[in-house]
């Protein structure tokens, strides 16, 4: 079967098609044991007799965790099967992910991975969002997220889609909800997240307003080619380094907008799907100064190669990221998203 006849018969097939057609792991194995638990071993996966290590593992700014480069993004979990998710979840930490992001706006997401997560907690960094404004809605969902994701505590709260600064302007009461959780041990830090083309503004402004722990925006070749993007981006970053701010990309596989085309991918933009692609976009991400980790895409198909990727990291010359940005400057950019999403 090939890799287009598996997109019609579910993530499951797709694991077993794309980790038989698509691998690109490094020989190379540097091990590290990661603080939140024990070292992964190099054991098959459930998938196709694979083994996958993404071993390379950053130091999430102050919150101190060694993040895995690659986190495992929550979004593909929003309407998968039972099965599906099992499969994925194990997949990613037999791969050497610590690290999820997930949110209760990932549709099913938080109640799916719930059981999965009590059962790893202790080799897991948790990270979850809330676009709730007001303070007593956010307490109330963090606690619903909490029990959703069967845990005592998370290790990452974030206030979620925090897209420019009138968005920042709403979120006041949020953020005050999310420290005080921080304060009470509910949480060990607090983020913000976005994705539209003023996230990075906004997030430089919040962090000058509030005493933030990790930022969470798009980091790709496209919006890269975007000269005042590419400027707020860095400035954001100059500050996360001064202040040891964690930072994490998103978005590291994006295309374009779906427009007309057929979609092959449950992600709300058209991700690239070809190894070399793939590996290109973690590779720009994770060589752009100052980025910790990224978020694997929002598609359980597209798992195995994008670990594969980041399992096979290997850094971009200043020259080169340029390059990978001039060559990709006149492609559509996925923003914003209200707009693009619904193409």
């Amino acid at each position: 079967m090939h890799a287009a006849g598996a997109a019609r018969h579910g993530p499951i097939v797709r694991f077993a098609v794309l980790t038989r057609q698509w691998s690109v792991l490094s020989p190379r194995w540097h091990r590290r044991r990661p603080p939140w638990g024990t070292q992964p071993t190099r054991r098959p996966c459930p998938v196709a007799g694979r083994s996958l290590v993404v071993t390379d593992r950053r130091r999430l700014g102050r919150t101190g965790h060694e993040s895995s480069v690659a986190i495992l993004g929550g979004a593909a979990f929003a309407r998968a099967s039972a099965a599906d998710t099992a499969a994925a979840f194990a997949l990613a930490l037999d791969a050497g992910v610590n690290h999820l992001d997930v949110a209760p706006t990932y549709g099913d997401a938080e109640l799916a991975l719930g059981p999965h997560v009590a059962a790893a907690r202790d080799r897991l960094f948790v990270a979850c969002k809330t676009r709730r404004r007001s303070p007593d809605g956010v307490r109330a969902q963090l606690e619903e997220s909490l029990g959703r994701l069967r845990v005592d505590r998370l290790d990452l709260y974030q206030l979620h889609g925090v897209t420019d600064m009138s968005v920042l302007d709403e979120r006041t009461g949020a953020v005050e909800v999310a420290l005080r959780a921080r304060d009470e041990g509910v949480t060990h830090a607090v983020g913000i997240t976005g994705h539209d083309l003023g996230a990075p503004a906004a997030h430089l402004e919040a962090l000058r307003r509030w005493d933030l722990d990790t930022v969470m925006f798009p980091v790709y070749p496209r919006v890269w080619a975007d000269a005042a993007y590419r400027a707020d981006a860095e400035a954001l970053l100059a500050e996360c380094e001064a202040r040891d701010v964690g930072v994490m990309a998103i978005k590291a596989v994006a295309r374009r907008p779906w427009g007309t085309r057929a979609r092959f991918a449950t992600t709300w933009y058209e991700p690239f799907a070809s190894p070399p692609d793939i590996a290109a976009g973690v590779r720009f991400a994770l060589s752009t100064p100052g980025v910790h980790s990224f978020c694997t895409p929002g598609d359980l198909g597209l798992l195995p190669a994008v670990l594969d990727a980041a399992g096979a990291f290997e850094s971009l010359a200043a020259g080169e990221r340029q390059a990978a940005a001039a060559e990709h400057a006149r492609d559509e950019v996925i923003f914003p998203l209200a707009e693009k999403a619904a193409r």
